[in-house]
């Protein structure tokens, strides 16, 4: 697989990154533990028996050279769910940096470059510094590897220990962090005295891994409750609910229910940097969180001590207050691109979110339809609608497609996750768990579903060919097409309109005549409206592209 990934990219080794810098040759190193072998075993070991997963990454944290206790130190926020962790989190580490403390916040995928996991004061770690502190948790771990069977962490398990790090010996003053998968045993959750945690929204995602139904996710996401640390959650459906309630009274800690973005006692309504009626519940939670976070530092000063199990009373309602000036500033500067973002290059427009549930999907459509009328109307003239979807795992991506067919799109395009088919390294968006062939069989997969969905005609199935190189376009109808990256897709929707992709230096795959004469509609509209959803991934890809200065 890796040959053939290589041959893919124009590359005689993976190693081959190493002279574009030593940053570069950092991050290559870091995507060899996506296939280490004994990783992958281990990880098959633990499915059985998920209380191994933490006490493994005990082990690999001390390793490292730290010890657990020392986290107690980073006053950490931990937060969970299914939907909007995220956005929750730079949130609440955007209001507490108004308040003057320097933050570390560590969240999981990137976009574009992998050090945008890591950030102090809302900045990615610079290049130096990851590259820095990289080697000095990789060689503490490879040297005493031979006495751990050979042993090293998985990719996730590695940046956690890194960030843990990283934000230890820069001495941020709070780090919020963000659970990967889960929750119950998400390596994240060897924190042991987290100063507040969250959950937002819960829904049905990585059911392999956390369970089949809402309760028993539920379930998992309630394992970062701590005893004596209160938690906040939003307002969730019953069954799940009553679960955290359970978790929480065995645990021994308070759970509280945000309130309504509308109740907090402010001046007119809060203003929020995030588009999206759903970034309400968010920010709320997040108000909780940093509202909690800054009373125990102001009447303490350090960990309040806790050693008996709190008196659990049942679910309470979260308290209602007046958000400070730092609180209603911090909401609407807040910034976390790929969610609900808007960019405008000239007649094209991209609407970017990575949405990859149904409930998250629910989301995307009901802001893309809320966004897009004044987009049209300002037009003036003809518009053209395009999709540009891709999933990964194990994503009902015909349910998600399912909701975007409403939105009546004139094109829905497929490409895989791949930023370029004929690239120089682009080591931050390798992946080496899912073959090309898979992501484009996956690509095909879901082009026949748009098909059934929008009731047209089945075709034959389009060949695939990946010996001799990626076939350029496999297409069965017009308005449906699939490219073999996501640079050949933009190119091909922007006809050259977009003066950013029409980069001299950007390659320019060429098609054939028939696949050209299908875009004229994109060539004589007035505007290209683009929304690009399913993945994370995806949106990251595209934004490499859109947008040069995340690439700095």
């Amino acid at each position: 697989l890796l040959s053939l990934l290589c041959h893919l990219y124009g590359m005689k080794s993976l190693r081959s990154c190493s002279v574009m810098n030593v940053f570069q040759d950092a991050v290559c190193t870091l995507n060899t533990l996506q296939t280490n072998a004994s990783a992958l075993e281990q990880v098959k070991r633990e499915r059985g028996h998920p209380e191994l997963q933490l006490q493994a990454m005990r082990g690999f944290l001390q390793r490292a050279g730290l010890k657990v206790e020392e986290l107690d130190r980073l006053n950490i926020i931990h937060v969970t769910g299914t939907k909007g962790k995220g956005s929750t989190c730079a949130f609440t580490e955007q209001i507490l940096r108004n308040y003057g403390f320097r933050t570390g916040f560590y969240s999981s995928p990137h976009l574009v470059q992998v050090r945008e996991r890591i950030r102090i004061n809302g900045q990615p770690i610079g290049k130096e510094l990851f590259t820095k502190y990289f080697w000095q948790v990789y060689r503490r771990l490879e040297d005493t590897k031979e006495a751990h069977g050979g042993s090293m962490p998985a990719y996730f398990r590695f940046l956690t220990i890194l960030a843990f790090n990283v934000f230890l010996q820069e001495k941020v003053d709070l780090a919020v962090i963000e659970v990967g998968i889960g929750g119950a045993y998400d390596c994240t959750n060897i924190i042991r005295r987290p100063w507040v945690c969250g959950i937002s929204s819960l829904g049905i995602d990585h059911t392999s891994i956390l369970g089949d139904t809402i309760e028993k996710i539920a379930w998992q996401k309630g394992g970062i409750f701590k005893l004596g640390v209160p938690a906040f959650t939003v307002k969730q459906p019953v069954g799940p609910m009553k679960v955290l309630q359970e978790r929480a009274e065995e645990i021994g800690c308070s759970l509280s229910v945000c309130p309504d973005l509308e109740e907090y006692e402010s001046e007119g309504s809060l203003r929020l940097g995030l588009a999206g009626h759903h970034q309400r519940r968010n920010a709320s939670l997040a108000l909780q969180l940093s509202h909690t976070w800054l009373q125990r530092h102001f009447l303490t000063g350090v960990y309040p001590a806790s050693s008996s199990p709190v008196e659990f009373t049942g679910v309470s309602p979260a308290p209602v207050f007046q958000p400070s000036p730092a609180m209603i500033k911090g909401l609407a500067e807040t910034e976390w691109p790929g969610r609900n973002q808007t960019l405008k290059h000239g007649p094209v427009t991209y609407f970017l979110d990575g949405a990859h549930t149904t409930r998250s999907m629910l989301a995307c459509v009901r802001w893309f339809n809320e966004v897009t009328p004044q987009h049209e109307r300002n037009a003036g003239g003809s518009v053209v609608r395009v999709l540009l979807f891709n999933a990964t795992g194990e994503r009902d991506c015909a349910a998600m497609l399912k909701l975007l067919v409403p939105c009546h799109f004139d094109f829905a395009v497929f490409c895989p996750n791949i930023t370029e088919a004929i690239a120089t390294c682009n080591a931050d968006q390798q992946n080496f768990n899912v073959s090309v062939e898979n992501m484009l069989t996956r690509c095909l997969d879901n082009q026949q579903s748009w098909r059934v969905l929008n009731g047209q005609e089945e075709k034959p199935e389009a060949e695939l060919l990946i010996g001799g190189g990626l076939p350029l376009v496999a297409e069965r109808h017009s308005d449906t097409l699939v490219f073999p990256c996501i640079l050949s897709a933009l190119q091909w929707i922007s006809q050259g309109r977009d003066s950013v992709l029409s980069n001299p230096n950007k390659c320019i795959i060429p098609l054939k005549p028939s696949i050209n004469a299908k875009a004229a509609p994109l060539r004589e509209a007035v505007s290209i409206h683009v929304l690009i959803t399913g993945s994370l991934h995806l949106v990251g890809g595209a934004l490499k592209h859109l947008d040069p200065a995340l690439n700095s």
